[in-house]
């Protein structure tokens, strides 16, 4: 998720880039960069870090052309480098670019590109199309828009770019496929943005473009076509927001927003994973298929929501590749002498890449020879770098305290990394991998799905909201679950909450239970595994039988539960392993429902910070 915004008018580009990039700094803050046209000559400045980085380095330049593109990055492909910041130029550097997605077929392109004798400047999936814009206008496109056309026809994967050239002051070209891009209608200016916190102080009219669409922008004119080539048209809207308001795209806190990107999320971390061969592809590995043989024993560490995301990674990656796993508290990982060794494989988990008590564990792993494998959505942060294999969740920034996206893109990386292992150990052929990848595929759909029926479930969520206990039961993958569902609720709204295994319930938990205890119990499909539903059915029934109020979250289609729930959530019918990422969306949203009627900040719950950077 990368913040990009575009400028055509009568005013200086520059002020208007960087004051859009600044209001979309929230989208990626690993590097900045612009280019803007002047007479006939394109000039860029781009730099690694925040976006005061890249203003210091403007201090020194004076660009005072009209017509200009901006990029604030979060780095997927190349780490957070001078060299990877946005724009890249073509070769002749008439041609600059900038883009947000990932462009998955990427290294076919690239080795084509070199083939021909193209010296890359970048480490980054991005540069391949301003050197193909830079072709196909050799090769006979009359103008940008045209090679714009040209070059979208042969990518895959997501993506929104912008491009200028220097023959063609006064114009930007974009396109779009499953990635955001809205157009700014002004009086004499047009704008390109990837949402309208870019230009809300410039104008609040705009239009948002449809999948497969190119659009040109002038001064005066916007002109949209689809990748063929055929007048188009986007959707017009007014934006009644304010500047703040527009940061978050219309909600009232981000993790609102980010529950609802969840869908966008899953399926970027899904993207491109799967080679031409079927096999799973991890982003970096400095590990051989033979090391990855070896390994005799996974220990999962981590903290917070990503420790339950690797509870969940327990049973999947046990099921799949048969070696023991275990799941530990980073924070106490390193304290009790664990046993390792070069047979041990570590996979460690964290948003940010930047965890002290993650970091600590890891180096301590390394120091006992075992090998490390991170799972991460920050690229260039020190758990990738001092990793031996890294798979990213390219979930985009996370600006709310209490991790959504995260959770969910987390556990798509850790059923990832052990279909990768199953596959690599000969546990699964690539038919049988292919099968699981396609269920996961078809996750991101049915999580939007789910999403857009929330509605009773913040209508419970109100009702709950001055419940001083609520209690959560989940049996097998719905245990882990249970605990995240509760750590969600004590984060946000401040309520007792605990996670227990249901049948752990009879050996002293019940206790808890009063008249009217709200108790949320993670069903798991009848299907398949139908003795798991029918314990956690008994144990349903026997909170219900001292009074709890139930609140049964269920698989689709699954009638005969609704008998034992007070009140009853349905998702979507997904395999058991992969469950978690329908079960534990209606629990995001209980909590964040609950947390804003009893008053409480959403995104800043008290004595909380993102990233814990001490031990």
């Amino acid at each position: 998720m990368c913040g990009i915004v575009g400028y055509v008018g009568g005013r200086s580009a520059l002020g208007i880039v960087v004051d859009g990039l600044r209001r979309l700094e929230y989208r990626g803050y690993d590097s900045a960069g612009v280019a803007i046209i002047e007479g006939d000559v394109l000039r860029s400045v781009k730099k690694a870090g925040k976006l005061a980085n890249l203003e210091k380095e403007l201090g020194e330049v004076e660009l005072t052309g009209s017509t200009g593109i901006g990029h604030t990055r979060w780095a997927t492909h190349g780490g957070p480098t001078d060299r990877n910041a946005h724009p890249h130029l073509s070769t002749d550097a008439r041609v600059a670019v900038i883009h947000n997605g990932i462009i998955e077929n990427f290294a076919h392109l690239r080795a084509e590109l070199t083939a021909a004798g193209i010296e890359f400047a970048s480490d980054t999936d991005s540069e391949v199309v301003a050197h193909l814009l830079q072709a196909a206008l050799a090769d006979g496109a009359t103008d940008l828009t045209h090679a714009m056309r040209t070059v979208v026809a042969r990518l895959e994967g997501a993506f929104t770019l912008l491009a200028v050239r220097a023959e063609e002051p006064g114009v930007v070209v974009g396109a779009r496929r499953n990635s955001p891009l809205v157009v700014g209608r002004g009086v004499g200016e047009n704008f390109l943005a990837s949402d309208v916190s870019a230009f809300i102080e410039h104008t609040r009219d705009a239009v948002e473009l449809g999948q497969d669409q190119v659009v040109t922008i002038t001064a005066d004119s916007i002109e949209i076509t689809d990748f063929d080539g055929a007048a188009s048209t986007g959707t017009d809207f007014h934006v009644d927001w304010d500047a703040s308001a527009a940061e978050k795209g219309g909600y009232d806190w981000f993790m609102l927003k980010e529950i609802d990107e969840q869908p966008h999320a899953l399926a970027d971390t899904l993207r491109g994973r799967l080679t031409d061969s079927g096999e799973i592809m991890l982003d970096e590995v400095r590990l051989t298929d033979q090391d990855l043989r070896d390994v005799d024993k996974i220990f999962i560490v981590a903290c917070g929501t990503s420790f339950n995301t690797g509870l969940v990674a327990k049973y999947a990656i046990e099921h799949w590749t048969r070696i023991p796993c275990e799941v530990e508290l980073a924070s106490e990982f390193r304290y009790r002498d664990p046993v390792l060794d070069r047979s041990t494989l570590v996979i460690v988990i964290s948003q940010s890449g930047e965890t002290m008590d993650t970091i600590m564990a890891l180096r301590h792993a390394k120091g006992q020879k075992a090998r490390v494998l991170a799972i991460c959505n920050t690229n260039g942060s020190t758990i990738p770098r001092e990793s031996d294999a890294v798979l990213y969740t390219r979930g985009g920034p996370e600006v709310a305290v209490a991790s959504t996206k995260a959770f969910l893109t987390q556990l798509a990386a850790c059923y990832l990394v052990g279909l990768h292992l199953a596959q690599v150990r000969g546990v699964k052929y690539a038919d049988e991998v292919g099968a699981v990848l396609a269920e996961l595929q078809a996750t991101p759909d049915k999580v939007a799905r789910l999403l857009s029926e929330m509605t009773p479930v913040r209508q419970l969520a109100r009702d709950l909201s001055a419940a001083p206990t609520v209690l959560f039961i989940g049996r097998h993958v719905g245990y882990p679950v249970a605990l995240e569902g509760a750590l969600k609720l004590k984060e946000l709204a401040y309520i007792h909450a605990e996670g227990f295994a249901a049948g752990e319930l009879k050996h002293g938990p019940i206790a808890l239970i009063d008249e009217g205890t709200p108790v949320i119990c993670v069903v798991p499909s009848p299907r398949g595994r139908s003795i798991l539903r029918d314990k956690i059915v008994s144990n349903i029934q026997e909170v219900r039988a001292r009074g709890a109020r139930t609140i049964v979250i269920a698989e689709e289609g699954d009638l005969d539960v609704a008998q034992f729930a007070d009140d009853l959530i349905y998702v979507p019918a997904t395999p058991t392993l992969l469950a978690p990422l329908m079960t534990a969306v209606p629990m995001q949203v209980l909590a964040a429902e609950i947390a804003a009627t009893r008053g409480h900040d959403v995104d800043q719950p008290r004595n909380l910070a993102k990233s814990v950077t001490v031990e």
